[in-house]
């Protein structure tokens, strides 16, 4: 078939031609940008799930009908190694312009640019996108400690926006990454803000530990989010988002084919649109059929091996690959700890370090004390073809 044409689009971030699946999400979303508009308390949204379900192309779909309904949005990406004012401060300096400019000069939206100057001075932020050319506000959040600067800046921040009849919307992916200080400071902001219903929301995305990352930094963020789950497509939605395209684009796919690739991805809307795009180059005459789908599921999981997954198998080490190899052999799915370490012939206290750090990385949570279970589909048959021998186990009495 023609390649030009394929309908499938398997990246990262990357929106596919159906968001199967994701209405009652957008809905929950488009709820909260009215009512904050309103000056009408609604909770913020974080979305939890595994890797490939779908959560930052989801983001970026909430980011631009946050700017349809009339908010200033800052959408980054949380990572390891830079503190969070530093990832906010560009478009923070951006709206406070973009506001100072829109009318009159008003002196809540000063206060705000010479807040916000107040924020990059105390965390020492150099880089000249954030430089901003007015006094920074003495005593107000230049302290340098996030969790008093960070509900500072940020309320000042939603005050100018709303002396504007504007709001402000915050799309943050891979919460997770946050420190407890950072994450506990954005908390803060969020209760800071909603005590006075300050157009300012919150709308993230995280791994499955975000919940309980959340309630342990500060015991009321159940009472300022909502946590919505992001997970497989139901069957029906899994039809859609292969069934659709493909019409569009002017060809047709079997029930058969909708089935295996069903089975074969579990519904993941990432593996979906690999093995749809894959399928598709190999289908002949403007039809994929179910030999489409054979021919083209060697390629597939040779792509997934060699990027998707590898790039998380690259960053482990030796200890961390056998962890994940022995979580592997016991299967799909949430497994106990300690029969992990049951398979490495050691004990869940003494793997405890290698645990904890595969979940800072992001490859398992824990769905509860002393489960694990690996937040990237399909990661264990991936873990066999990378080890494919067991770690041989310690015998007694060995370090």
């Amino acid at each position: 078939m023609d390649q030009l044409q394929n309908p499938f689009t398997p990246g990262a971030g990357s929106r596919p031609y159906e968001l199967a699946g994701r209405s009652e999400l957008i809905e929950q979303a488009e709820l909260l940008m009215g009512r904050t508009l309103l000056g009408r308390f609604e909770k913020s949204m974080i979305m939890v799930g595994l890797r490939g379900v779908g959560k930052t192309v989801l983001l970026a779909h909430l980011e631009e009908k946050a700017k349809v309904a009339g908010f200033y949005t800052i959408a980054v990406e949380c990572h390891e190694g830079k503190e969070l004012p530093a990832l906010l401060a560009s478009d923070m300096r951006r709206i406070l312009i973009a506001l100072d400019r829109s009318a009159a000069a008003h002196e809540i939206v000063k206060r705000g640019l010479r807040v916000a100057k107040s924020l990059f001075n105390g965390f020492k932020i150099s880089y000249a996108g954030a430089e901003i050319s007015v006094e920074s506000e003495p005593g107000v959040a230049d302290s340098g400690d996030i969790e008093i600067d960070l509900p500072e800046a940020l309320s000042a921040l939603a005050e100018a926006a709303r002396v504007r009849g504007a709001g402000v919307a915050l799309l943050l992916d891979e919460l997770q990454y946050l420190s407890d200080r950072e994450f506990s400071a954005l908390i803060m902001a969020m209760q800071r803000v909603a005590k006075t219903n300050a157009p300012l929301i919150l709308i993230g995305a995280g791994l499955p530990q975000i919940p309980g990352l959340a309630g342990e930094s500060k015991s009321y963020a159940e009472r300022l989010f909502n946590f919505p789950s992001v997970g497989p497509l139901a069957p029906a939605d899994i039809e859609r988002a292969l069934v659709d395209p493909v019409i569009h684009a002017g060809a047709v796919i079997t029930q058969e084919a909708v089935a295996t690739i069903a089975t074969l991805t579990k519904g993941y809307p990432y593996f979906i649109q690999e093995w749809g795009y894959h399928s598709w180059k190999v289908a002949p005459d403007k039809a994929i059929d179910q030999a489409s789908v054979n021919l083209a599921t060697p390629a597939v999981i040779r792509r997934l091996d060699d990027a998707f997954f590898r790039v998380r198998f690259d960053r482990l080490t030796p200890q961390e690959r056998n962890y994940l190899r022995a979580l592997a052999e016991l299967g799909a799915g949430v497994q106990r700890s300690g029969d992990v370490a049951e398979v490495l012939g050691s004990k869940s206290q003494k793997l405890g370090p290698i645990r904890d750090r595969l979940i800072k990385k992001g490859m398992i949570y824990s769905p509860s004390h002393g489960d694990t279970e690996f937040t990237v589909p399909l990661f264990d048959a991936f873990m066999k073809r990378a080890i494919p021998d067991l770690p041989v186990p310690k015998t007694p009495g060995s370090s």
